[in-house]
């Protein structure tokens, strides 16, 4: 009997432990709102004044939108790219090369409705992928077709830029595809190069981050925890570390990677239903604290760790949030 009261204490600890919410920290501010549904950001820096970066954001419905704020959460109208059938998620990648002697930045989203991605030149937003590429196409099951989740990666060495793109269900092995994105004379295109990635059955595999410089890739399983592998398709599939799930109460969401010096930084991902944060090491994936930014069912988020103007002068976090809107918070104050 004491043996069993003394298991009902030591339960009823961990539910508290598990529900208690760390302290508020309120965002520097929040961006006008879309019409529909926000999901996933995805921060430009402006090469020569940061003041003038961009902040980009899926707006997700069957007419839905690329949005564009400004560092006050304004919409820039000219840059917001309309009749999006469910854009999912979204990433971002400098210096893409078009051809020996032009690059350009680029964005690149899923398109759910249609089963492809998008790719626009960044910050001039022209479409670069003669309507969209699409993705899964050896799958005869049209719901292995659904795309959700994209990560870009810019390979170091050959500069060669790929997209790892998720769904919204799919097998036990091989649930993500990689995409070479190649410019030739003919345009851009983009070339199956692999299929990697387990999954739990559980639930469905959205957020993916990449870490160009350590050359790893992140996705949430959201219902089990974190899996990492490598982004490089030569050095194989892998699986290097999965972890972090019994730090989560449900959903494991969006990934945001804030790279430091010398391999240090974070890994930030969300923990949706619980409406916070659980940070993680870059260096060893291991756990370092949780931080309650106040947002609501988070999916995505996104970071830089340079000052982006007078307001973001340590860096910029952005999480989505679910009244249609985005909150920006100075990195600074999650204390990182």
């Amino acid at each position: 009997m004491k043996i069993y009261r003394l298991i009902l204490v030591v339960s009823a600890s961990l539910i508290i432990s598990c529900d208690k919410k760390e302290p508020l920290i309120k965002p520097d501010l929040i961006t006008e709102k879309v019409l529909y549904d926000t999901d996933d950001p995805a921060i430009w820096v402006h090469p020569t004044d940061p003041s003038k970066s961009i902040i980009f954001g899926t707006d997700k419905d069957t007419n839905g939108a690329i949005y564009a704020f400004d560092l006050d959460g304004k919409v820039i109208p000219e840059k917001v790219i309309r009749n999006i059938k469910y854009p999912n998620n979204i990433d971002l990648e400098y210096g893409f090369r078009l051809n020996d002697s032009t690059t350009t930045d680029i964005i690149v989203f899923t398109e759910r409705e249609k089963n492809q991605i998008r790719l626009f030149s960044v910050p001039d937003m022209k479409p670069l992928d003669d309507g969209g590429f699409p993705v899964f196409e050896d799958e005869k099951n049209l719901e292995l077709r659904r795309p959700m989740g994209i990560g870009l990666y810019k390979n170091p060495d050959n500069l060669s830029v790929t997209a790892i793109v998720s769904r919204k269900s799919g097998p036990e092995n091989d649930y993500l595809y990689q995409y070479q994105l190649v410019s030739d004379s003919l345009g851009v295109h983009a070339k199956l190069v692999r299929k990697f990635g387990k999954f739990s059955k559980q639930k469905e595999i959205e957020a993916i981050a990449v870490d160009d410089e350590l050359g790893f890739v992140y996705y949430s399983d959201e219902g089990v925890g974190i899996r990492k592998y490598y982004a490089d398709v030569k050095m194989g599939n892998e699986e290097l570390a999965f972890f972090g799930g019994e730090f989560f109460k449900e959903d494991i969401e969006g990934i945001a990677i804030a790279s430091k010096e010398n391999g240090q930084g974070f890994l930030i991902v969300s923990d949706q239903q619980k409406g916070q944060f659980n940070v993680f090491s870059r260096k060893d994936n291991s756990y370092i604290k949780a931080i309650n930014l106040g947002t609501t069912a988070t999916d995505g988020c996104d970071v830089v760790t340079i000052p982006l103007g007078t307001t973001f002068t340590k860096g910029l976090f952005v999480a989505m949030n679910e009244q249609k809107d985005f909150y920006f918070y100075d990195l600074s104050r999650l204390g990182l």
